[in-house]
């Protein structure tokens, strides 16, 4: 085995259950290709068991020859897994609820269906030679002594991968990194652990990687953490995360974030919050006057990475907090050199009218001011 981190992208999946989301098959296609691109290792690419058009989408994203390997989502039950194969997958995920709320109230079954169901599962995927990761659904609030002897048996039965899935997303990194450091020490490592982290408390982030420092290998992710509810952990969070944090460089192509992000966005009608972490649109717009004065001089001073790391470009806003160093630096960029004094009165003059219109001056506003102050 090897400690190498894999990224398990399922943007096509899970991404698309995120209410009122879809995608067409020539987005499905492009996204994938996109995904594969950068390098990411895996993608799970949908659920043949909704029908031909998903079947003949997956079979079309196999013929496309990718690097990645391509997994499908299968219930347990020998019909799924049977569409899996003959679409032509080589891996299959199978998902099964360990939680005694999931099993009663999704399925009214009890646990010994869960046991029993699992078990035929993978035997009839090991038939096919199939590789076999076993999604334990809502497993962060199954009990415990179930959970092991469910993780327990997946092994046995010969399984390759076991998914613990958060499915509403309740744990913090702490108890996460505590559950997988138990499920790690308790089954050995001859199956590996994938996380699968919802953000409905906002930790989907956090809790894959603590997962990672617990001993998972595998992480699961959508681009810019699109899912249900309030979504998944974000690939390129989790990606820029290990490597700038953590040291683990996955060797992805981050410098094409952005470029995904917004194809994803525009696929599933989903904009990107400005301020999204990584991949926003603000987060290398500075406008506070201290703040610009430190990146003028150092750019690590109010920023973790370079912008070009993810596909994005450093702007410099001139509003109401900033100071005469940026308004300075602005102003050089339009070809105009100013002396401090002029900054200074500029400044003054740029505040009022930010206070007036409510926001940042734009270049043709900022030209109107110095004119106007010229010819004051």
């Amino acid at each position: 085995m090897t400690n190498m981190i894999i990224i398990n992208d399922t943007t096509l999946r899970d991404g698309e259950q995120a209410a009122g989301v879809v995608f067409r098959r020539e987005e499905k296609l492009h996204i994938a290709r996109m995904l594969d691109t950068i390098g990411v290792q895996e993608i799970e690419a949908g659920i043949p068991a909704m029908g031909k058009e998903e079947q003949e989408t997956i079979k079309a994203i196999l013929s496309m020859g990718l690097k990645a390997r391509i997994s499908t989502w299968n219930r347990a039950v020998i019909q799924d897994i049977k569409v899996s194969v003959d679409c032509g997958v080589k891996m299959v995920s199978i998902s099964v609820p360990v939680s005694d709320i999931h099993l009663k109230f999704v399925l009214n079954r009890n646990r010994r269906w869960a046991l029993e169901q699992t078990k035929r599962a993978i035997d009839y995927a090991k038939e096919y030679g199939l590789y076999v990761c076993v999604g334990a659904v809502d497993a962060s609030r199954s009990a415990r002594d179930f959970f092991m002897r469910f993780a327990r048996l997946a092994q046995d039965c010969g399984a390759d991968r076991l998914r613990f899935d958060d499915t509403v997303g309740i744990l913090s990194p702490f108890q996460t990194f505590k559950i997988i450091n138990k499920l790690r020490s308790e089954i050995g490592v001859d199956i590996d652990i994938e996380i699968h982290s919802h953000n409905d408390f906002g930790m989907a982030t956090a809790n894959t990687l603590a997962a990672i420092k617990a001993g998972a290998r595998y992480a699961s992710v959508t681009v810019n953490g699109l899912g249900e509810r309030a979504g998944n952990a974000a690939l390129e969070e989790v990606v820029m995360a290990l490597k700038h944090i953590e040291g683990i460089d996955l060797g992805v192509d981050t410098a094409r974030f952005r470029e995904l992000s917004e194809y994803v966005a525009n696929a599933s009608l989903r904009a990107i919050p400005a301020s999204k972490p990584i991949v926003g649109s603000d987060i290398f717009v500075h406008e506070s006057g201290v703040h610009v004065d430190g990146i003028l001089k150092k750019s690590l001073t109010y920023e973790p990475f370079p912008p070009d790391e993810v596909g994005l470009e450093r702007t410099i806003l001139i509003g109401k907090h900033s100071g005469s160093h940026a308004v300075r630096h602005v102003f050089k960029k339009l070809g105009i050199s100013l002396t401090e004094k002029e900054s200074r009165d500029i400044l003054r003059r740029v505040r009022i009218a930010a206070e007036n219109t409510k926001k940042a001056l734009s270049d043709d506003e900022l030209m109107g001011v110095y004119l106007e102050y010229m010819d004051r």
